[in-house]
């Protein structure tokens, strides 16, 4: 058994075309034509458990691998590998893998899946006292009748620290556009088996809690990466709003996870992530609003918008490519992948620091919004600020309470956190809807198909009410 670590970069076919010619690389190359089977039970079992089975053939040779589920912060995946040769096209299961193990008698139903087919060149260079094989693959994954372009570069550490990834990886982007790959092969094959979206929501977060605080932040920060460059990903290709609205959901899920562990992470780096994250939010914020606003209104005032809607569409693309996210990408990427920076305190459990800090935000949520009739907009829409990060943060910590009671609580009280925050969200684009219609030439009384805001007053200080009298499931 052996142990890769490999920091993974998605690029366009044009970019791996410039990326080939690029004196950056040595001279001397290899180039090879890999056709890999993946292996898995009709639904997936193996897969279910982290682990992956392929066999791959390269001319005469054919080598099968086994994966196991390890780190994977923004593209740096470290993994345990199982390696053997093998004659025929059918994998060998024994007790030399944990195949046969996690399967136990529905290993007899382990068939082929999906495949992938690439052209691999790849080159070894050093990076100080680092050496990297430096892989670009150019090909497909097939799944039955269907068929996507595969395109990534592949660093993988032969000697040294991985810091050398991610410096090789700028010199890289420095001459072609590259973004750190949150997908392996084997996922992008599972992918295509299933159907196929158009929007990624946040994925469970796996925690549990023997967890250190420092583990818990850096499984739960890389789910927030991978939310965001999964729905980036999508937008590249074309503009959807419901992608859209995600990739800043995953900006604000990792902005909350920043505040939630800002305790045992440096100020400096808290304060610089911060900022930029702050950036792509309030960058791709028009583009949201103007979606939310169209979506409210009739016919006729939608007409009105539609020119400002579709400029500030093809404006996403834009800083979507610019060279400000892709650098923040590699950035967090890089942080994530080195630990973080998180102090000692880091090291102990996370159960006791997970309710700690959820039970401080309960606290600002359940007295900021005491009389919500009373608070002006800009108050009420820091509490629906809180009640984000306190929602955010139930469902990152969500694993740590898995028992029958406290997980019937939780739901519950997630319950609670959605319906306050839809009356909240409500009241503000009534309150931020007259700068909008000023700023788009719509009449003042263009009407928004909301109620009033006598209304939503009343609702929202009823689901406030409910949240403050919910138990709290981390008790």
């Amino acid at each position: 058994m052996g142990r890769e670590i490999e920091l993974k970069l998605d690029l366009s076919e044009d970019a791996a075309s410039r990326l080939a010619q690029w004196d950056g690389l040595p001279e001397r190359e290899d180039v090879a034509h890999l056709r890999a089977t993946y292996f898995d039970t009709p639904d997936a079992q193996l897969a279910r458990k982290g682990l992956s089975l392929r066999i791959r053939q390269s001319g005469r040779r054919k080598v099968q691998t086994v994966k196991g589920d390890g780190s994977a912060a923004g593209g740096l995946f470290a993994r345990q590998e199982w390696e053997r040769p093998v004659r025929s096209h059918m994998p060998v299961l024994d007790a030399q893998t944990p195949v046969q193990e996690a399967l136990g008698d529905a290993v007899d139903q382990i068939e082929p899946l999906f495949e992938t087919d690439v052209e691999r060149t790849r080159w070894l260079i050093r990076e100080g006292e680092a050496q990297v094989e430096v892989a670009l693959d150019r090909g497909a994954v097939r799944a039955g009748a269907r068929e996507a372009a595969l395109c990534e570069v592949e660093l993988e550490l032969v000697a040294g620290a991985p810091a050398a990834l991610f410096a090789i990886a700028r010199r890289i982007d420095g001459e072609v556009p590259v973004r750190p790959a949150v997908l392996s092969k084997a996922e992008r094959g599972y992918l295509l088996r299933g159907e196929m979206a158009d929007v990624v929501k946040a994925e469970p977060v796996a925690l549990d809690p023997a967890m250190s605080i420092r583990a818990a932040f850096l499984t739960i920060a890389g789910a927030c990466l991978r939310h965001y460059r999964r729905n980036e990903a999508l937008l590249l290709v074309h503009y959807e709003e419901r992608a859209l609205h995600q990739a800043r959901v995953a900006v604000r899920r990792l902005r909350s996870a920043l505040t939630l562990f800002k305790p045992v992470l440096l100020e400096a780096d808290v304060a610089r992530f911060q900022q930029e994250l702050r950036w792509l939010a309030g960058m791709l914020g028009e583009a949201r609003d103007l979606d939310v606003l169209h979506g409210r209104l009739a016919d006729d005032a939608q007409a009105a918008i539609g020119q400002a809607r579709a400029q500030s569409h093809a404006r996403v693309r834009e800083w979507l490519e610019s060279a400000r996210v892709r650098g923040l990408l590699l950035d967090i990427a890089e942080w994530l992948a080195l630990g973080a920076g998180c102090g000692g305190a880091a090291d102990e459990p996370v159960a006791d620091f997970a309710a700690g800090r959820l039970q401080k935000l309960h606290k600002r949520v359940a007295k900021g919004g005491d009389d919500l009739a009373q608070l002006p907009p800009d108050t009420r829409h820091k509490v629906r600020k809180d009640a984000k990060k306190l929602r955010y943060g139930s469902e990152f910590f969500a694993g740590l309470y898995s028992a029958k009671k406290p997980r019937k609580a939780h739901g519950a009280y997630v319950g609670a956190l959605e319906k306050l925050q839809d009356k909240l969200g409500d009241l503000n684009d009534l309150a931020t809807a007259p700068s909008l219609f000023a700023r788009y030439h719509l009449a003042e009384d263009t009407p928004l198909g909301l109620k009033s805001e006598k209304q939503l007053l009343r609702k929202a200080e009823k689901a406030h009410d409910a949240l403050t009298e919910a138990p709290r499931f981390w008790r």
